[in-house]
């Protein structure tokens, strides 16, 4: 029982690490990214490239510290992002969701694709995981302490975001763009920087998960997991409040395994059909919590008034606020 439990927090925290770099895309931005296993990939790939021991099947095997890894992972997925968004983020609501969704499937070819890069659909294997062999029997424990540590820090720098000049132009953007564009910030490098950090967010949640799993393929990115999900998390737990977004986390991933608990018991004939199911009622949770709460069961927290200004104007009249417009 402990073990499950310990398996589940450590999902549960790379999950919090995704809807964190989803939430600064979207509930800062207003950016509709259906792009999300995209960065998740890249992270884990990235990763697992330069962490793992010589091998012919696949590029690097360069055996490098995890941290390494954990850094390059999120290098990657914020260099892939700037690419991207200086094409896509001119770009509004569908027309940006429609642009990611092709390039998360152009990725996801790629990493299927391209045996010498990859290894193909064969995957990688031999990731290693950190501390292992440090407290005998405990190698998950530790790991579970790591995750722990990497999303308290990435929670406060997010909310340290969200409270600064730039993340007040941000939602400024979201909630009235004419209007931040009539007062002199340049929307576009906003929107962007936003893009690059919320992917490279979501890259180090790639490298997390594949030093837990000790292995990675292109099946374990499907949209279904790494995009839809996330997605239902930050919404559930309320887009724009980075505790909605840990809370969102939990809660769904809770759903989600003790649907799988249930769906084990099944016979076999129906156990093989029971995953469409699970993302069904998944689907039918969200829609509840739409129509009971549409804000989430965490909303977004008003900013904090001083005197009567509006998030635009308090971010121009600070001097980081000057300076990043």
């Amino acid at each position: 029982m402990l073990s499950y439990a310990i398996f589940f927090l450590i999902l549960v925290g790379i999950y919090s690490v995704l809807a964190l770099g989803l939430n600064i895309q979207w509930g800062y931005a207003g950016m509709f990214n259906i792009g999300v296993g995209a960065f998740f990939a890249l992270g884990a790939y990235a990763s697992a490239i330069v962490t793992t021991p010589p091998s012919p099947e696949h590029l690097g095997g360069f055996a490098l510290p995890f941290w390494v890894g954990f850094a390059v992972a999120a290098v990657v997925a914020g260099a892939i992002a700037f690419l991207i968004g200086l094409i896509t983020l001119n770009l509004r609501s569908d027309y940006l969701a429609i642009a990611t969704i092709g390039i998360a499937e152009i990725i996801s070819q790629i990493l299927k694709n391209e045996g010498w890069l990859t290894n193909g659909v064969r995957g990688i294997t031999r990731i290693p995981r950190p501390f292992r062999g440090w407290i005998p029997g405990q190698d998950t424990l530790l790991y579970l302490g790591l995750v722990l540590l990497v999303l308290a820090g990435v929670y406060w720098l997010s909310e340290r975001a969200y409270r600064s000049p730039w993340g007040r132009v941000l939602r400024a953007i979201r909630e009235d763009e004419p209007a931040a564009l009539a007062a002199g910030k340049d929307v576009l490098q906003f929107r962007l920087q936003a893009f690059v950090l919320g992917s490279m967010l979501m890259g180090l949640a790639g490298a997390l998960y594949a030093h837990f799993v000790n292995f990675i393929s292109p099946e374990a990115f499907q949209p279904e997991f790494a995009t839809f999900i996330v997605w239902v998390m930050l919404i559930a737990g309320g887009s724009g409040n980075n505790r909605g977004a840990l809370l969102g986390a939990l809660a769904i991933w809770g759903v989600w395994s003790a649907s799988e608990l249930f769906t084990n018991r099944l016979p076999p004939q129906w156990a093989t059909r029971a995953g469409p199911l699970r993302i069904l009622l998944i689907g039918l949770l969200l829609q509840v919590i739409l129509l009971t709460r549409p804000q989430g069961l965490l909303p977004e927290r008003p900013p904090q008034p001083v005197g009567d200004a509006s998030l635009l104007s308090r971010a121009s009249r600070t001097p980081e606020g000057e300076s990043a417009g």
